[in-house]
């Protein structure tokens, strides 16, 4: 018993987001407007070195189909596969919930985030302009998440 209180815990992810605080998807969110393919443009972090990501999406019946490779809270990871709609903006990417947290008119900006606060990501069709950044900024601080650890890639 005393040697299993010796044993060092795991580091667990950061949680961008604060505990306990209510996270909204889009409910008007439209799948089949995000046809193409989306640059990140920012993304929550605390260390890390990856760059911008980029992700292709095609709609389908069940869901949006992904590929591509994300910088997800500091750390490269390659998104593929079919992500089913669990709900209006609610998406299940490997076994996670990623919510569209907000989208602009023009489906031209899309802010992600997840329930558990593990990453928020950003995405854009070209370069973002500093209004869009910013509607998206205070989106993610209305969902609760600290947006300190918001990093412009």
């Amino acid at each position: 018993m005393l040697l299993a209180a010796c044993v060092a815990k795991p580091a667990s992810a950061p949680a961008f987001r604060a505990e306990g605080t209510p996270i909204w998807s889009a409910a008007a969110f439209q799948p089949g407007q995000v046809v193409g393919t989306w640059i990140q443009v920012a993304d929550f972090r605390t260390s890390g070195s990856c760059g911008a990501g980029a992700v292709e999406i095609t709609p389908e019946a069940a869901g949006l189909r992904l590929a591509g490779t994300l910088c997800l809270a500091g750390k490269a990871e390659k998104v593929s596969g079919l992500a089913p709609l669990v709900g209006p903006g609610r998406l299940r990417v490997k076994g996670e919930d990623w919510w569209v947290i907000w989208v602009d008119v023009g489906y031209r900006t899309l802010a992600i985030g997840t329930p558990s606060g593990r990453f928020g990501i950003l995405l854009d069709r070209g370069e973002i302009p500093a209004d869009r950044l910013e509607a998206a900024r205070e989106v993610f601080d209305f969902n609760g998440y600290r947006t300190e650890a918001l990093t412009a890639l």
